[in-house]
């Protein structure tokens, strides 16, 4: 959503962009119902017109008329039939008080997720896996290296953990030379161990996932490290004892 919004107001000043959607709103037209496939085609070349660099994945109807959900990686957000209004930010059922938008970014997760390939990860597996979670991590993350020193307690529960590479400080930084020469090792998962440990881990240039898995992160939502993402697309923004996990894994936490 930051991407989207970053979009949005480049180059417009507040007081311009509600002056626009005043004058919008007194001299519009009211919008006629539109069917599916015709407001699929006219959002998407909406987006592709306004926002060029964002990609749709997917335009499906939301529960207010004529509002549809609008799927960008993982961002959501709601575009009126027409193509001329979004919205960006949740929307809940007042009754339940659920967030319908957050269903849409879990879905987008779970997409997301299982397009992964294994190999271009750092996998500690246990013997018998009854859970899995996707970790966005820092070789320089305090947090990251807390959670990395309980790995086998969650293993002997049961949990593998799957690692994603997300340096922090970005492209060209030393952070970011780190988790190549991680991954560039020949033993990924001791040479992650050690760079955690705060110890130098040396290896060839290779060619790596680093730039792929880091701006995923960025799609899906990462906002810190360790950003940790179950099978079933929950977004887990922080660290968690492994009591904790269980129970989050296991829904008894509540």
């Amino acid at each position: 959503m930051k991407k989207l919004l970053l979009c949005l107001f480049a180059n417009v000043s507040l007081a311009t962009l509600l002056a626009t959607s005043v004058a919008a709103a007194e001299t519009a037209a009211p919008a006629k119902a539109t069917d599916q496939k015709s407001a699929d085609a006219t959002i998407r070349a909406a987006i592709a017109k306004k926002f060029p660099d964002m990609k749709v994945d997917e335009v499906r109807p939301s529960p207010m008329k004529d509002i549809y959900e609008v799927q960008m990686g993982g961002e959501v957000a709601y575009i009126s039939g027409d193509g001329r209004f979004l919205i960006a930010g949740d929307m809940y059922e007042i009754d339940s008080r659920t967030n319908l938008t957050e269903a849409g970014r879990t879905k987008a997760r779970v997409a997301a997720l299982a397009k992964l390939d294994e190999k271009d990860m750092i996998v500690f597996k246990p013997q018998k896996v009854k859970y899995t979670i996707t970790v966005f991590t820092d070789v320089e993350c305090g947090y990251c290296r807390k959670l990395h020193s309980e790995i086998a307690q969650l293993n002997d529960r049961g949990v593998q953990v799957r690692y994603l590479a997300y340096p922090r400080a970005g492209p060209g930084t030393e952070d970011w030379a780190k988790m190549e020469a991680v991954w560039c090792s020949t033993d990924r998962k001791k040479a992650i161990t050690d760079a955690k440990a705060g110890k130098t881990v040396k290896a060839a240039q290779c060619s790596t996932p680093i730039a792929k898995q880091f701006k995923l992160g960025e799609q899906l939502g990462v906002r810190g490290t360790p950003a940790i993402f179950t099978d079933s697309g929950e977004y887990i923004g922080g660290y968690l004892a492994p009591d904790q996990m269980i129970g989050k894994l296991d829904g008894t936490d509540q």
